[in-house]
């Protein structure tokens, strides 16, 4: 039985994640603290706390739903990126999609998936399942060991130092569909 939130504490999240996604979109979102969320939201510490053990978890909670929307489009959307089109231009169109949510949201990405907590958080587990389903697809030989190379480019420390070098999204969307293309048969 799911209990509801009481006003209160619905009002308090929803200062909290507006204050986080405030801080993280200003600077770098790993500098971020709990003490910094909790004086933006004006709530306590103690507050701050009870719901989210760290900053990580505010951001994935700010992330969830932009991935939630990817991972329905992958599994119902239109082709190429949902279901229909051969596993190339599956794993092609996710990487473009990877590249737009990159682009969108990166610093809550990195907030939320820098480091080894990337391997952690739910999303990682669900992006690789795909990527190894469309690689078993193909016929890839090894996708168990494939997998995680192919997602390493959408790691958000090497996509921000991308950007930061110049690289447009063009080219690492075109990069990357090259990738896919290489690696299934």
């Amino acid at each position: 039985m799911e209990t509801k939130e009481r006003a209160d504490a619905a009002r308090n999240r929803a200062k909290v994640l507006d204050a986080a996604a405030r801080l993280f979109a200003a600077g770098d979102p790993r500098a971020v603290t709990m003490e910094d969320i909790a004086r933006a939201a004006g709530v306590g510490r103690g507050t701050l706390y009870r719901r989210y053990p760290d900053v990580a978890s505010i951001a994935a909670a700010l992330l969830d739903e932009h991935e939630r929307l990817l991972q329905g489009e992958l599994l119902q959307g239109a082709p190429p990126l949902g279901p229909g089109a051969p596993p190339r231009e599956r794993l092609a169109a996710f990487f473009t999609a990877m590249i737009d949510l990159l682009e969108q949201h990166g610093h809550l990405v990195l907030g939320a998936e820098a480091g080894a907590k990337r391997f952690a958080v739910g999303a990682y587990g669900f992006w690789r399942a795909h990527v190894m389903a469309l690689l078993r697809e193909a016929g890839t030989p090894d996708p168990e060991a494939l997998a995680d190379a192919l997602l390493a480019p959408l790691a958000p420390e090497v996509y921000l130092h991308q950007r930061g070098q110049g690289l447009s999204t063009d080219r690492l969307k075109t990069a990357l569909t090259r990738l896919a293309h290489a690696a299934t048969p």
